[in-house]
């Protein structure tokens, strides 16, 4: 059995050892972001128009919406404060966490439009992040009563 020990040792010591390493800690990880449920309502104006989206974020670092662009118009985030709507600049994305807009609350707003999206379009819009770089999404364009399911 004594000429086993110092394998044993060994092992022990490198189990340990692949324990203390800071690649295997969710914490340490950088923001993974992803989107889904992106949608616009069918304008009513021929000049605003809202989009609502979840930005996920499975890392462990907290990332920032800090624009976003595309080509049908200016966009900004907005956020509801009480009964007003307010731009919103730098919006935090949590790690292991979730930024919502959705109708009733924070949202896309799409203003100076270029052209009117019609239902069954889809409009593109790229969100631009502090960490993450830009993220393409491809935005349907849904009736001006769609409500999905999700709540958003």
């Amino acid at each position: 059995m004594r000429r086993f020990a110092p394998v044993t040792l060994a092992l022990t010591g490198a189990l340990v050892l692949a324990g203390c390493g800071s690649g295997d800690s969710q914490d340490d990880s950088k923001a993974e972001l992803s989107v889904g449920g992106a949608y616009m309502p069918q304008p009513v104006s021929d000049s605003m128009a809202a989009g609502f989206l979840t930005v996920t974020n499975k890392g462990g670092t907290e990332d920032e919406l800090t624009s976003v662009t595309s080509d049908v118009g200016d966009v900004t985030a907005h956020e509801t404060v009480g009964s007003s709507m307010q731009e919103a600049k730098d919006v935090a994305v949590p790690a292991h966490g979730q930024l919502v807009f959705k109708s009733g609350g924070s949202h896309l707003m799409f203003e100076k439009l270029t052209r009117k999206p019609k239902q069954g379009e889809k409009v593109t819009v790229k969100l631009h992040f502090a960490e993450s770089g830009t993220v393409t999404v491809e935005m349907p364009v849904k009736s001006p009563t769609y409500s999905p399911k999700t709540g958003h």
